[in-house]
């Protein structure tokens, strides 16, 4: 079992439909070992399974009462097209007690379902928070920048969206995201490559990942499970039985913000953008000069 476990890490990376078959293999072994669920649902993530990854993460947060991959279960739903629940789960998340990069994911993954809805003035909104602008670099740096810079795009500020791609350029030492190649593309010039490169290291950049491209499931991966697994199967689907009987009340008061698209998303954004390291801008914008405009938080809560 640790070996497949090995095996999983060391590939998720490069094949993670191998790096899925691997983590299989474990749970075929230890299916009641909390950190076999996780990879499992990690690597499901990383192949494109969306479902399975939901399933397997919910048992993992379960089994170790930890809420560690909320961002990649909200990355999943806005996957599977239901940005409603991603937005659910950033709500009903208990920020003040999630590790900081989880919020600030988290944060990431909900600005991108309100942009799924149409609400792209409330995506920007929501970004607008102290780790914006903080002259001290952190790992989500310039993922957090990255996505400001995206969101502005989307509502056509082009010039302020421009800046804030040359700030997440400036810090992401890593490659984390596109931030330079996005610069050059503003800037007309026209960058070729393998499309399905691009494509595979956008899933592999984690939650959240700005122009993720949901991958092709490989349906054969998924099937290979033994007796001693039915237990815990019945177990998740009737978790996630429970929590679409949960979620019908949500997709409708959905719908009819769907059909009213910004209405009150504004107050919504406001509500939502609160971290931990302090209290978020109001409804403006963050200024291209890296200042953000004084206001009150109508969240009161602390996220990151």
């Amino acid at each position: 079992m640790a070996r497949h476990l090995v095996a999983t890490g060391q590939l998720i990376d490069e094949d993670p439909a191998e790096a899925l078959a691997h983590a299989l293999a474990a749970r075929r072994l230890a299916s009641r070992i909390s950190a076999v669920r996780e990879a499992v649902g990690l690597a499901a993530y990383h192949a494109g399974e969306w479902q399975s990854a939901i399933a397997e993460l919910r048992t993992y947060h379960r089994m170790s009462g930890l809420q560690s991959h909320l961002a990649v279960l909200a990355d999943c739903e806005r996957a599977l097209g239901r940005p409603e629940r991603a937005i659910d789960l950033f709500r009903g998340a208990d920020r003040e007690k999630l590790d900081q990069a989880v919020a600030i994911e988290l944060l990431i993954v909900a600005a991108g379902a309100r942009g799924d809805l149409g609400q792209k003035d409330a995506a920007v909104a929501m970004l607008q928070v102290p780790d914006l602008t903080s002259e001290a670099t952190v790992p989500w740096t310039a993922r957090l920048r990255y996505a400001y810079a995206d969101a502005l795009l989307a509502v056509g500020r082009r010039e302020e969206a421009r800046e804030w791609f040359s700030r997440a350029a400036d810090v992401d030492t890593e490659g984390e995201t596109d931030a330079a190649e996005r610069l050059l593309e503003l800037d007309g010039v026209v960058i070729e490559g393998d499309d399905e490169d691009e494509a595979a290291e956008e899933i592999a950049a984690g939650p959240g990942a700005p122009g993720a491209v949901p991958a092709q499931p490989d349906a054969d991966l998924t099937g290979d499970e033994d007796d001693e697994d039915e237990d815990d199967e019945d177990e998740d689907e009737d978790d996630d039985d429970d929590d679409e009987d949960e979620d019908d009340d949500d997709e409708d008061d959905d719908q009819d913000e769907d059909r009213h698209p910004t209405e009150g998303t504004d107050a919504d954004a406001a509500e939502d953008s609160g971290v931990k390291s302090g209290d978020a801008a109001d409804g403006d914008a963050a200024k291209a000069d890296g200042t953000v405009p004084a206001g009150d938080d109508e969240s009161g809560s602390t996220q990151r």
